[in-house]
């Protein structure tokens, strides 16, 4: 049935494991965008497309994604969450959905993104976490991977540790903070940034656990940063110990902690 044109907001968690990420990709290979979309014209009877906002790449978890879409046609929706997951994939759910903003955007209305890593760190892997943190046995000293990270807070061009430059636009950044902590088993790094560049967030996981593991200089940060090149930082963690965990917007955080499954 024909209705009035609206914006929808949904918050979706995934376990990224088996997707090749979230950008729409031709079957066979698997990603967010399409199942979501899938599922969508399902319900509206018509073509949707999201908008995310963040897109990430292959491997890697969400607990706060936001999408929006545009929809012509009306459905209950109050009832759109459910319908949501009853027809989604067991690794694919959706937290919450409402109308917004005709100029919604989950992309462009963000000011706030947040990112959450874990490493779990002990001398043997765990069969439980290996899908959802990266294994880590080395030693690790936090306080020097705190410091380094300081360095990072603020506005600062971030090329050195993007895997690939955007295509048009800077590659300044601003970090509101980069906060570390051992949880049991668990080293978990918490970024908050007004967006990321590609494989931002994993590359400085990467640097500081080298400087955690006394490969790199704890004051090096600055050097880095001032290279511009990305062969001046570390190497980019592992995509499965990477969850985008919220978005704030005017009104809406969608931060959602993600489980520690060991």
């Amino acid at each position: 049935m024909s209705g009035s044109p609206k914006t929808i907001r949904a918050v979706v968690e995934y376990d990224g494991t088996d997707f090749c990420g979230l950008q729409y990709q031709p079957p066979p290979l698997r990603s967010i965008a399409a199942e979501l979309e899938s599922v969508l014209a399902k319900l509206f009877h018509e073509r949707i497309k999201i908008t995310a906002a963040g897109r990430t790449d292959a491997g890697v978890h969400a607990t706060g994604q936001v999408i929006s879409f545009r929809c012509e046609r009306d459905f209950p929706l109050e009832r759109l969450t459910l319908a949501l997951n009853a027809n989604l994939p067991p690794d694919i759910s959706v937290r919450e959905s409402h109308v917004a903003a005709d100029d919604f955007s989950a992309r462009f209305s963000a000011f706030e993104r947040r990112y959450v890593y874990h490493t779990y760190h002990a001398p043997m892997r765990s069969a439980l976490a290996h899908r959802f943190a990266h294994h880590f046995y080395g030693s690790l000293d936090l306080e020097k991977m705190r410091t380094a990270a300081a360095a990072l807070v603020g506005e600062h061009d971030f090329r050195s540790f993007c895997g690939e430059l955007p295509e048009r636009g800077p590659t300044v950044r601003t970090v509101q903070a980069i906060d570390i902590e051992e949880r049991r088993e668990f080293i978990v790094v918490n970024l908050r940034a007004d967006g990321f560049l590609r494989h931002m967030a994993r590359t400085i996981v990467g640097t500081l656990l080298e400087v955690g593991n006394a490969r790199r200089q704890a004051g090096g940060m600055h050097d880095i940063l001032a290279a511009r090149s990305r062969e001046a930082a570390g190497p980019t963690a592992p995509a499965h110990g990477l969850y985008l965990a919220g978005v704030r917007y005017a009104d809406l955080d969608s931060f959602k902690e993600p489980l520690l499954l060991a």
